[in-house]
């Protein structure tokens, strides 16, 4: 069974988060939003009121994420159902351009943000050639899916059954288990080990082994 995961905003942790990744040859997507990363790392918010989350820098994309696949997360992470079809449309086509120009090289895969997805925002994104695009709902298993456009991911990295998941996934024999976070969302050291330390596990697992979202869907 394929282990695939992907991670959201292009924040200041995914530093960490790619160096631990590295460190067990774990793959992962890295869903970006091309138009908010600035010369400097910026666009400062506190998460839970404690922790300051900020974008990378526009000049530091492309060694923070080397070796890991880029999805398009739209250029500026508006909500489908709060802008116009003309405008999701601009967003989602700029947004993959700007980050293929970037990387030089292909981006096949999406994110939803907020994970609102109406009829005309799947569409739109389908269009544009995509390979799959993600929701925020959740499925186990979750491949194959009925529609690539509407992609569920079998949970949350902090989901409280995560391991229960992973069991349920392999004993219905799905191709793979996916599961998708934020990297901010690892507000303490303790955090950080027990990510580590599920990353571990899967590693040692003998029935899994990495791979990519848009492998699957090739």
């Amino acid at each position: 069974m394929k282990i695939v995961q992907c991670w959201d905003d292009g924040v200041e942790d995914d530093i960490r988060l790619c160096e631990l990744l590295r460190s067990f040859g774990a793959q992962a997507t890295f869903n970006l939003n091309a138009g908010l990363h600035e010369k400097k790392r910026g666009g400062s918010w506190l998460f839970r009121e404690v922790k300051e989350v900020r974008k990378l820098a526009k000049d530091e994309l492309v060694s923070v994420y080397d070796g890991f696949e880029i999805a398009n997360h739209t250029l500026t992470h508006p909500s489908a159902d709060k802008i116009t079809p003309t405008e999701w449309k601009r967003e989602v086509l700029e947004g993959r351009a700007r980050l293929e120009d970037l990387f030089g090289r292909r981006v096949a895969g999406f994110a939803y943000p907020f994970g609102h997805c109406p009829p005309h925002a799947v569409e739109a994104v389908r269009e544009a050639g995509h390979l799959y695009a993600r929701t925020c709902k959740n499925a186990t298993p979750s491949f194959p899916p009925e529609d690539p456009m509407l992609l569920a991911a079998d949970c949350h990295f902090l989901n409280p059954c995560f391991w229960e998941l992973y069991e349920k996934a392999k004993s219905v024999g799905s191709s793979a288990f996916y599961f998708w976070g934020h990297s901010y969302e690892l507000c303490s050291e303790d955090d950080w080990k027990n990510f580590e330390e599920k990353i571990r596990r899967l590693q040692l697992d003998p029935d899994a082994e990495w791979g990519s979202l848009s492998g699957l869907f090739e």
